[in-house]
Formats: structure tokens, sequence, C-alpha cells
């Protein structure tokens, strides 16, 4: 009898290395600009309105823009009364070096930057470790960011004691109070916002009315609204002689604007929960709060991340408004130096305005990156 079973392979194939199709930089462009006809046609319109508009405007931006000069002159034509010749036009960041303290610090005293730069300094510092995931001592880490690092950044900036002179916060701006407002209202925001939720949900019928009063209530109005009633409105409901400063008015204002915003997205994200999660810790025998904390909000964050960043970023950007309460953040003081007589020129507010939304674009961008770092790290669900 024949026992040459010739149809089963003895010896196993050596690994291949796979087709150019299929690896590299020419799988990525077949599967994400050429997959189908309607994405090649988009993406050959794509090329042909960047070989069309890209040229001019790398010309006008690095090409053609004056870097550094003394005032408007170099911004201008020899008919504006500059030194370029007739039919230039090109970026001025000549104005953006000029001022570029004052779109930074704002008034704030210049012998006293180096208080600024040590709060950023230790900010990064802080927060860098805070945002790696395997970073060691991460409890100790939060509580100092975020206990200690607020007491030691209020001495630091405001001054008045420790031998530092006393700053007010009038003569804060720039980015200087786009960061201070945006990092409070997202540090006051969150903690918040998961409470009013919680609240929301509650069985008690007046902490739930009370939660929902107020998020819909700051939900319905402007937040231009809530500043000017908080800077303007709310010193004539108090005491004589009681005031508030109004650098904390606008903090308190922005910060419950975002927290209302903030519950709703946390209360989304308590919904998805599925009951038997709720169950599953009943049976376990855990209290509300154990369930919660340990059990359900855990997940609920996981699930809204996106929507707690988006809050985040429209934060960031929202505090432009301030300008409505004369206070002047980086796009309000770049749109204040507009008039300076010394760099006033046809390029000077368009390098300005391109200038402020590159630094929005920054810190938007980053927080929008890690959050999509975060969400893939944390997505478990369908991992074997």
């Amino acid at each position: 009898m024949d026992n040459n079973l010739s149809f089963v392979r003895t010896e196993m194939l050596q690994g291949q290395t796979p087709p150019l199709g299929e690896r590299g930089i020419v799988r990525w462009m077949r599967t994400n600009l050429f997959a189908t006809p309607l994405d090649t046609a988009l993406t050959l319109l794509a090329i042909l309105a960047l070989a069309w508009f890209l040229p001019g405007i790398i010309n006008w931006l690095f090409v053609n823009a004056v870097w550094s000069g003394p005032d408007r002159s170099v911004c201008s034509t020899v008919a504006q009364g500059g030194i370029q010749p007739e039919g230039w036009s090109g970026a001025c960041w000549a104005y953006v070096n000029a001022n570029f303290n004052q779109f930074m610090y704002g008034p704030y005293p210049v012998d006293q930057h180096w208080r600024v730069n040590l709060v950023a300094i230790i900010f990064v510092l802080l927060l860098v470790p805070l945002l790696i995931p395997k970073a060691p001592y991460k409890v100790l880490n939060a509580v100092v960011f975020f206990f200690i690092f607020p007491i030691v950044a209020f001495i630091l900036l405001v001054g008045g004691w420790f031998g530092l002179p006393y700053v007010e916060t009038s003569s804060w701006g720039g980015l200087l109070v786009t960061l201070t407002l945006s990092f409070v209202g997202i540090a006051v925001s969150l903690p918040l916002g998961i409470v009013l939720a919680l609240g929301r949900r509650s069985k008690m019928p007046v902490i739930k009315m009370l939660c929902v009063i107020f998020i819909e209530t700051i939900r319905g109005i402007p937040l231009i609204t809530v500043l000017f009633m908080a800077s303007y409105m709310l010193p004539l409901f108090l005491p004589p002689g009681v005031s508030f400063d109004r650098f904390l008015r606008a903090l308190i204002g922005v910060a419950l604007f975002a927290s209302a915003y903030m519950a709703e997205v946390v209360r989304g994200g308590l919904q998805a929960i599925p009951k038997g999660q709720y169950e599953g810790a009943d049976s376990l025998g855990l209290g509300y709060w154990q369930k919660t904390g340990l059990i359900v909000l855990p997940q609920a964050l996981k699930l809204v991340i996106p929507g707690i960043v988006n809050t985040f970023i429209g934060l960031f950007k929202d505090t432009s408004l301030v300008t409505v309460i004369s206070m002047f953040d980086l796009l309000g003081t770049v749109k204040q130096h507009f008039s300076d007589a010394n760099w006033i020129s046809p390029q000077t507010p368009i390098s300005g305005l391109i200038f402020a939304g590159f630094v929005f674009w920054i810190f938007c961008f980053g927080m929008s990156r890690y959050s999509i770092f975060m969400e893939s790290r944390l997505d478990t669900g369908h991992k074997r």
C-alpha cells in the first residue's frame, strides 16, 4: 500500500515581503487618497487647489516677508511712505517681533517678566509627567499640580508677598491672560461639571432641580452676557464697599459657563453606561459613591473624551471674549496694537492676526492630538 501522502506539505514556506501596493506610502495613498473614483477625483482637485494657492501663500508668508525693522516703513511701499517697491505685498513679521513681549505679557512690568516665565516653566514641568501614562508618582504629581501650583502661581504673578512687587491684574494681558483663564476654566469646569451631571441624575428632587436650573440657565445665554454681568452687574448687587477683582470675576464667569456644558457632556457618558454595570456594582454591595467612583464614572469619562476635549478647546478660544470687559488676551492685545502709529501699514493687521491664529492653533491642535492618543490607549473594548 502506497503511504506517500505527497499532497501534505512537509516544510513551511518562508515569509515573503508584501507586494509594493500593500505596504508603505503606496498602500497609504491607495487606501486614503485613491480608494474609489470619487476619492481620486477629490484628491486631484485638492492637489490642483494647493498648486494654485500654495505658492502665493508661501511667497507672502516667507519669501516677501519682512522679518526685522525699526518701524512701519519696512512694511510699506514708497507711495505709502515706506521703502518697499510698488506692488510689494508680504507679511510684516517685524511688527510681530517688535511687539512680541506685549503679545505674550501685555502691560505686565518688563522687569518682572521672569515671574511669568518661572510660572510657565513650573507649569510645563508638572504637566508633562502628568500627561505621560507611565510616569511615576502620578498621585503626588496631581496633588502638586492642582492644589499647590495654583497657590505658587498666584503668589508669583500677583506678588505682594516675599518681597515681590504687587502687580494688579489690570496690568496682565496677552497670552498670559489667555492661558490663565483657560487653565483655571479647565481645572474648575471638569470636576464641577461632573458634580452637576451627577446632581442632574440624582433621585433627590431639590438637588436635581437646582442642577437643571443652573445648567439650562447658563447654557441658554452667551458667554458675553455672563462676562458682562459678572463684570458690571454683579457689583450692583454687592454691599457698599465690597468688590471683587475684575479678573477674578472673569475667571468665575468662564469657569461656570464651561462647567454647564461639561455637565451635559459627562451626562451623555453616564447615560451610555449599560444598566448591567450598575446592577453588577449593586450585587457586589458597593455604595453609591463607590459604585460611581470605581465603576460608572471611569467608563463614562472614557466614552466622552472627545466631547470633553472639544469643550476645552472651545473654552480656550472663547477667552478672547474678555475684551468686552476691557481685558485683553492674546487676540485682544494684537488687535489693540493695530492702531500703533509706529507700525500702521496695510500688512500689519493680517500679520498680527495670522500670528495669533497660529498660537491658538498650536494649543488647540496639541489638545486634540493628546485626546486621540488617550482614546486609542483607553480603547480596550475590542482588543483580544
